[in-house]
């Protein structure tokens, strides 16, 4: 399997033992198509300015900490390869990984050879198929997050909702979880399936349904932009809200493929309204590091390397001793304390309260983003 290696070397520092071994954890990232390329990089730079820090305050256990990155491409085949890779390589600790599927295959390999694994950032519930103490996670569960996003629909006057929808298990379990809420609180949700609608067809079945909320369950550019687009030109649907709950409004890519036509379309994000300190330190460092505004991803590619680092300190590399101690951690990350539990629903460690807002671009100013319900 081909993939790449990237070594984050610290400065010479007084508390550093120049003799001791670098401790090594892998990490998991979409760096090429057909992955979220933009997410990947997001990810990759919270992980690695995570990485620095820890190595400018002394490194782990008095040597450099060592990331280990391989691009997995938004392939569950070739993730569960990187893992076998970066065992065989003699790393503490998996992170990372973006796409749910992805994840979830790589947390059953990852599982299945004693490697512990946090995932930073997929969501799926389901990530592993049973239960297992090696596998930890800093995002929400989805079923948490698009409740929420149900809720915020609700409140804002929407309770016929469709949903433009691509084959997948992570865009299936988002429409299940959006139904079933939304159905216990009188609302409805029809599916157009993109295989078979083009974009003005889309437009149409709105029309028939009387929808007044779609919601796009679908990849970014494409099909998502030209749906956008011709849903915005379409004069019959001037009133019906475009939703994106999974997140594709916050990389800058969305503006750029939509310009002002992608304003207004409220998603999920995983950031509290009011960084930390912390969080606005790092804030400042990953807006330097990208040479744009970070996205959540990137702080939760930070957080994982704090509390990766806090366990690799205070109970050392062995793989079994870094799994037990899931329920131990208690770090301060960038967007609040970090302490994983045992979650109804899901089968692994969760952070329980990981901060969930629903947002969007304002259309008056589209780099600037607007609070418009939290969790």
């Amino acid at each position: 399997m081909s993939g790449m290696v990237t070594q984050v070397l610290p400065p010479q520092r007084d508390e550093m033992n120049a003799d001791a071994s670098p401790v090594r954890i892998g990490a998991l990232v979409p760096l090429t198509e057909p992955g979220w390329v933009e997410a990947g990089h997001h990810l990759l730079a919270g992980l690695e300015l995570g990485v620095r820090e820890v190595n400018d305050a002394g490194g782990v256990r008095g040597g450099p900490l060592e990331l280990v990155v391989r691009d997995t491409a938004a392939d569950p085949q070739r993730a569960a390869a990187a893992v076998d890779e970066l065992a065989r390589l003699g790393v503490a600790a998996v992170v990372g990984e973006y796409h749910s599927v992805v994840a979830r295959a790589a947390a059953a390999r990852a599982d299945s050879l004693g490697l512990p694994f946090l995932c930073s950032s997929a969501v799926i519930d389901a990530l592993t198929e049973q239960p297992t103490e090696r596998v930890a996670r800093l995002a929400p569960p989805q079923s948490h997050g698009w409740r929420i996003y149900a809720d915020f629909l609700l409140g804002a006057g929407h309770s016929r909702i469709a949903v433009a929808v691509q084959p997948s298990v992570y865009w299936a379990s988002g429409t299940r979880i959006l139904r079933d809420h939304l159905a216990a609180r009188g609302g409805t949700v029809v599916e157009l399936d993109t295989r078979e609608l083009a974009p003005t067809d889309v437009c149409d079945a709105l029309v028939e349904h009387r929808a007044t909320a779609l919601l796009l369950l679908v990849g970014l550019p494409e099909p998502a932009a030209s749906i956008v687009t011709s849903v915005r030109r379409d004069q019959r649907l001037t009133e019906v809200m475009i939703g994106a709950p999974a997140g594709q409004p916050e990389f800058a890519g969305w503006a750029a493929s939509l310009g002002g036509e992608g304003a207004a379309v409220p998603f999920l994000r995983y950031l509290p309204e009011r960084l930390s300190p912390l969080g606005v330190r790092v804030e400042r460092a990953l807006r330097e590091q990208l040479a744009e505004a970070p996205s959540f991803v990137a702080f939760e590619g930070y957080d994982a390397v704090a509390v990766i680092a806090d366990v690799l300190r205070s109970h050392g590399v062995d793989r079994a001793d870094v799994a037990a101690a899931w329920p131990s951690v208690a770090v301060e990350g960038t967007r609040g304390r970090i302490q994983f539990s045992r979650t109804p629903g899901t089968d692994v460690w969760q952070w329980a309260r990981p901060p969930v807002q629903v947002v969007d671009r304002d259309p008056a100013e589209p780099e600037r983003f607007r609070v418009l319900h939290s969790g």
